[in-house]
């Protein structure tokens, strides 16, 4: 058999609308049929252990935290993009939306700055063929940065772009509604006075009067010239979600209310959460829990944020802490739901002609382990 040419025995296979024991082929980089009971060659035996389709996620930033490991550190570009990399394989994820956020911080303490270079490590990974998981781009653009349109159209003439986030971290709205959580979240992360902090409050929301109104659509109407599907983020309110609604954003990330998470759901509009917020049990800056959006089901798709191993502990606890969804149900969250509203038709399931994007997984005291990873039929891990 060629590399991407094999067959599973003997697995707990995921299935799109249901779980079975038995095998799965794989030829040429596809799956080519599944079936239940014994495989009808001998292949490679599971011993019982789960296989799942490939993990798509589409919003994660941990490449800065490679790039970034201590405050004012920045390390190799390229040894920080492999690392992720590694990371990202590591956590059962084969199709990853690099997060980059383009449009400078009005305090430079964010990555902005550093967007080409980032842009053009991982291009030359992708390039060299370095890449264990399939990186697509995501950028969060920060319509109140004075450089974000400018930013987009210089990455854009170099790299491709994916899907387009639209921002704004501005104090007293969205994710930071309440000004006392955003100093606490901050200066937590940066340190200073709260004399400083809350100038700089000040400065972002002088700032956003000035751009937003004015980045906001431009930016909207470049993704709709070259076809690039929009996210909206952290949708508050009801004349947010409205908002949302009129832009034709095909994705929501991290609603932070009830209220305009079941408003948007209710419009069709896929609702993502982290996974982080459904592991712990809730917002780490306070804001709507992922485990009341999946009770409430306004719950379609998980994201690991900051932590890539989370898609996986969250998918394999979702059935134990939501009642109603089964294991089925809860890996779509992490495969086929993304895949959906990425566009993404050949991947995130496993079924005849689909990717062969495949992860086994086994439990060690309810906890998901990987074992294996495979992209189109190729071990990567």
């Amino acid at each position: 058999m060629n590399e991407n040419s094999f067959l599973i025995d003997n697995a707990t296979i995921v299935l799109a609308d249901r779980v079975q024991r038995g095998w799965a082929a794989i030829a040429d980089g596809r799956v080519v049929e599944t079936g239940e009971g014994k495989a009808p060659e001998r292949g490679e035996d599971f011993a019982g252990d789960y296989l799942i389709p490939g993990l798509i996620e589409l919003h994660t930033d941990h490449l800065e935290s490679h790039y970034v490991p201590r405050p004012k550190v920045r390390w190799n570009t390229m040894g920080a993009v492999l690392a992720y990399d590694a990371q990202i394989a590591a956590s059962g994820i084969t199709t990853v939306y690099d997060s980059l956020r383009c449009g400078s911080d009005l305090d430079g303490g964010g990555l902005g700055g550093d967007l080409m270079q980032l842009a053009e490590a991982l291009e030359t990974a992708r390039r060299g063929d370095l890449f264990r998981a399939e990186h697509l781009t995501h950028l969060r653009c920060e319509v109140p940065s004075p450089d974000v349109t400018d930013s987009l159209a210089a990455f854009a003439e170099l790299y491709p772009v994916h899907l387009i986030s639209l921002m704004d971290h501005t104090p007293g709205q969205r994710q930071f509604r309440d000004l006392e959580k955003y100093l606490i979240y901050y200066m937590g992360k940066r340190g200073g006075s709260v004399e400083e902090f809350r100038a700089q409050m000040d400065a972002r929301v002088a700032q956003n009067g000035a751009h937003s109104a004015v980045n906001r659509p431009k930016v909207i109407a470049f993704a709709r010239e070259q076809g690039i599907p929009l996210a909206s983020h952290d949708d508050t309110t009801l004349d947010e979600v409205a908002q949302t609604i009129e832009e034709g954003v095909a994705l929501a990330e991290f609603p932070t209310t009830l209220e305009s998470a079941l408003a948007l759901r209710e419009q069709g509009i896929a609702v993502m959460m982290g996974a982080p917020n459904f592991i712990r049990g809730g917002s780490h800056s306070g804001n709507l829990s992922a485990v009341e959006s999946a009770e409430r089901g306004c719950l379609d798709i998980f994201s690991s944020d900051y932590v890539p191993g989370s898609l996986l502990m969250a998918a394999f606890q979702m059935p134990d802490r939501v009642a109603g969804i089964d294991l089925s149900a809860a890996i779509r969250t992490v495969t086929k739901a993304p895949a959906v509203a990425a566009g993404l038709h050949d991947r995130g399931e496993i079924a005849e002609g689909k990717r062969a994007d495949l992860v086994r997984i086994a439990l060690a005291g309810g906890v998901p382990v990987v074992r294996r990873v495979w992209r189109e039929g190729v071990r990567v891990l």
